[in-house]
């Protein structure tokens, strides 16, 4: 288990460097130019522009402007965002926040109602039922996220009266700490159902999949031959072999949850990370592209790890595979 542990973590650690190279690769690659995005002044002057890139380093070679990035990155120290003008630690703590406040919720409901709905199509296989469940969760998981989002706007202000833009209703001053709470939840209803109707298709089709196919086992065989009944064989077997991949699922899903709001953050103007890096994009915001880049790369990465070693701990066949 230890040089299982060891093979992890270097392996990790790598994966870790080339998404910073990666990163400072990727957004050098957009085309314009930054300081003439952030200040566009059309009397701006040539050597005013030339001054700029001087102060943000951008006029020196791409090798030592890689190494600087590198080395501060690895104090923590990610730069400062060229649109705001502030650390991009401290914008991307804060928009992390906003993120998981809606991601985390609307990630673990989609899990939990995937799992029941996909252990009660795999039980009812080839019935109404399982016909009726695997296809909606077939539409949801292809439905695009923005197409979705589009028309909970358009039901909520024809019908539903839910705010659609926002995290709080700027201005207002609240009377408590619950009206704030309240006014919160109001504006989260929609891009909480809007992620977790996205995410719960593709768990509901895989653990459908997954009990189906460990059904067709010798081991699951010889419990119907010994006389067990199909309710016993289910949960105590079935359920209980699939819950490897419902672990890998759940951790990767928390991982990615972060970059899967981008078109949800979007569409709602939720001020999270996703909405940071459209609104980075944009701008040609190298610091802050490059600091939201690795939190979603990070996220991912150590999510599969904590999976990776998870399953060590629970099937020894997997670390001595």
């Amino acid at each position: 288990m230890f040089s299982y542990i060891l093979r992890k973590l270097f392996s990790t650690l790598a994966s870790i460097l080339l998404i910073f190279t990666l990163a400072f690769i990727m957004f050098r690659l957009l085309p314009g130019d930054p300081v003439s995005l952030m200040f566009r002044d059309p009397r701006l002057t040539r050597e005013q522009i030339d001054y700029l890139m001087r102060e943000f380093g951008l006029n020196k070679p791409l090798w030592e402007q890689y190494f600087i990035y590198l080395l501060n990155a690895f104090r923590g120290n990610l730069g400062i965002s060229f649109y705001y003008k502030q650390p991009v630690n401290g914008i991307l703590i804060e928009r992390l926040v906003n993120t998981l406040i809606l991601l985390i919720p609307s990630t673990l409901c989609a899990i939990l109602l995937g799992v029941v709905t996909g252990s009660i199509s795999a039980w009812k296989n080839n019935k109404a039922i399982d016909k009726i469940i695997t296809s909606t969760s077939l539409v949801l998981y292809t439905l695009p996220t923005y197409w979705l989002g589009g028309l909970l706007i358009i039901l909520s202000i024809t019908y539903l009266k839910l705010p659609v833009t926002g995290m709080y209703n700027y201005g207002v001053q609240y009377g408590s700490y619950i009206d704030r709470l309240l006014d919160l939840f109001s504006h989260m209803t929609l891009p909480f159902i809007t992620l977790t109707l996205v995410s719960y298709g593709s768990f509901t089709v895989i653990i459908r999949s997954a009990l189906v196919d460990i059904s067709t086992e010798d081991f699951v065989k010889a419990s119907y031959a010994m006389g067990f009944s199909e309710k016993r064989i289910f949960l105590k077997i079935l359920l209980k072999n699939v819950s490897l991949p419902i672990l890998s699922m759940s951790a990767i899903a928390i991982g990615t949850s972060v970059a899967g709001a981008v078109l949800t953050e979007t569409v709602f103007a939720w001020p999270g990370v996703g909405r940071l890096i459209y609104d980075a994009v944009i701008n040609r915001d190298y610091p802050l592209l490059q600091g939201s880049f690795l939190v979603i790369s990070v996220s991912v990465v150590l999510a599969n790890m904590i999976a990776d070693l998870l399953y060590g701990v629970l099937d020894p066949r997997v670390r001595t595979s």
